[in-house]
């Protein structure tokens, strides 16, 4: 029995099989956005998926698996839990895995069902849930040539954000908070993380968050070869040849010809 499917329901009926073809011919009919995770990371993902539901799925209860690719490198992987009342999805539990593990920042996702299904497009509780939560995470999904990477957001045009009713987070490892409060540090260089001119609250992630007030004063977007040797200056470096092999260390996949947002700030007291 499938996750979506009522008890006793025929088998035809809120099938995810059919949806994910549905989806997989619509994708197959546009373009559509890839991102730099190589394909051996991928082909890995999906592997670990099909293991775990292989090996642990019981055709009734659990039928779905999902995997988690997150920050670090690491896989995390989840079963779907059906009951009548809406048990959680496979991607969901796999997400937890992945938090529990202490991963924070997922970068890609895919789902595998049984019976030689193989990647199954997520349902739409599981679309919005990663664009509130993980707006920035990439999807493995079906299309007419095989399997193809999306932004969440693709998978959701148009929806309701839940961030856009809030103050927006500009998040720092912790050992950047001496300086911010110093006022030594007001520019940081960002990838693929949404922000704009605004008031914003200053995240660092320590044992326990430390959260400041503050305002987003400007958003610069330049490729990271055209950064100037002043543009890195800014946010701490000596040269501008330093700052792609620093940002590889939050963002892996990063590339000289990938677009950056100089990000300028300030707090209360400038």
């Amino acid at each position: 029995m499938h996750p979506c499917e009522p008890i006793k329901a025929p088998p035809s009926r809120c099938r995810r099989r059919s949806r994910s073809s549905i989806v997989g011919r619509r994708l197959g009919s546009r373009a559509v956005t890839t991102h730099p995770i190589d394909q051996s990371a991928q082909d890995a993902l999906v592997d670990a998926a099909r293991s775990a539901v292989r090996e642990h799925g019981d055709g009734d209860v659990h039928t779905v698996a999902a995997a988690v690719l997150d920050e670090h490198g690491r896989t995390h992987v989840g079963l779907n839990l059906y009951h009548f009342t809406g048990g959680p999805c496979a991607e969901l539990v796999a997400l937890a895995t992945a938090r529990a593990a202490g991963a924070r920042r997922p970068r890609l996702i895919v789902a595998v069902g049984d019976d030689g299904r193989g990647v199954l497009a997520p349902c739409g509780r599981d679309r919005q849930v990663l664009a509130d939560y993980f707006p920035d995470i990439r999807v493995l999904v079906p299309a007419d040539d095989g399997v193809r990477v999306v932004p969440v957001v693709d998978l959701l045009p148009h929806s309701y954000s839940t961030r856009a009713q809030a103050v927006q987070r500009l998040r720092f490892r912790g050992s950047h908070l001496a300086a911010v409060r110093a006022g030594t540090k007001r520019v940081t260089l960002r990838f693929e993380d949404p922000v704009h001119v605004g008031p914003a609250r200053l995240v660092f992630e320590l044992d326990e968050e430390v959260t400041l007030a503050g305002r987003i004063v400007s958003t610069v977007a330049k490729p990271v070869s055209e950064l100037t040797d002043d543009d890195a200056r800014a946010d701490g470096f000596d040269r501008a040849a330093d700052v792609l092999p620093a940002l590889r260390d939050y963002y892996p996949d990063l590339a000289a010809d990938d677009e950056i947002v100089i990000v300028r700030f300030e707090i209360p007291g400038d």
